[in-house]
């Protein structure tokens, strides 16, 4: 299968990001993909919770995913909307960070809530509490694809490798990880972090991105790393964004899976252990 990683640069409107985000998916089609994936909070990327309260909408009423869906059924695609920005009826106000799995027919295949939270101080000038607007998920989430198992994180998840090997091991063949890395965080971290759970789990690792400086209509704006990128399972770097908008395509072969799993079938080789103390 034919799999096109989006890279957008998404400002605080999602009606203003709604119709590049189409174009790119639009575009990716026409060179072949069945599969394309777009990355974290494709509909708005805002540091200010004024901003998300006045443009974010409940997942009943987001015109991005009633769009995205209606494209997937057009182009007959599977589609990962990486993740939307969405109110919930929480009393606390907290909004979901979801991401959607969309069959070639425009249904809804699954959900999955953002489970770790980006609480970080990175330096004197920038941190992240994404827990204060934000409430984390509680469920992993594998979706079954032609190809087969799909496993759905986003972003900081990719910190905390038990959940890709639980993924791995309940049987993903693909691990998707729909992002908005921080610069800093990113050109340290990003490709080694992609590489180690491709090759801890002999899964492809899709990783979509935003980049760049967004555009905000209130607060600071934000930045992002870029570089989406996609990783065979044997560890090597098959398909890299840079910093631009666009895309990148990468072709899947579950083959590679199952040589990589047969070459280190580290999969099968965990054993029960003790402590630490």
């Amino acid at each position: 299968m034919k799999a096109a990683l989006l890279q957008l640069n998404s400002g605080d409107d999602p009606a203003a990001n709604l119709p590049e985000t189409v174009a790119l998916i639009r575009n990716a089609v026409k060179e072949g993909a069945k599969f394309v994936l777009t990355p974290e909070v494709t509909n708005c990327v805002s540091a200010s919770r004024a901003r998300q309260d006045e443009v974010l909408q409940h997942e009943t009423d987001d015109q991005t995913l009633a769009t995205l869906r209606d494209v997937a059924r057009a182009c007959e695609i599977w589609l990962l909307i990486g993740s939307l920005a969405l109110k919930t009826g929480d009393a606390d106000g907290r909004f979901a960070n979801r991401s959607f799995l969309i069959t070639p027919k425009g249904e809804i295949a699954a959900r999955y809530d953002k489970i770790h939270m980006f609480d970080v101080t990175i330096s004197e000038t920038e941190s992240y509490r994404e827990s204060a607007g934000y409430r984390p998920g509680e469920t992993a989430v594998l979706a079954p694809m032609p190809f087969g198992g799909l496993g759905m994180t986003i972003c900081y998840d990719l910190r905390f490798p038990h959940l890709y090997r639980q993924l791995a091991l309940a049987g993903a063949q693909v691990l998707t990880v729909p992002s908005a890395f921080s610069p800093v965080t990113g050109a340290a971290h990003w490709e080694a972090l992609l590489r180690a759970r491709a090759i801890e789990t002999g899964c492809y690792v899709l990783a979509p991105a935003q980049t760049g400086t967004h555009a905000a209509t209130q607060g600071k704006p934000r930045q992002t790393y870029g570089h989406a990128m996609a990783i065979a399972p044997w560890g090597e770097v098959i398909a890299e964004a840079g910093t631009d908008p666009g895309y990148i395509i990468a072709d899947l072969d579950m083959d590679m899976v199952a040589n990589a799993r047969q070459r280190i079938p580290a999969l099968t080789h965990d054993r029960d252990f003790q402590g630490p103390a």
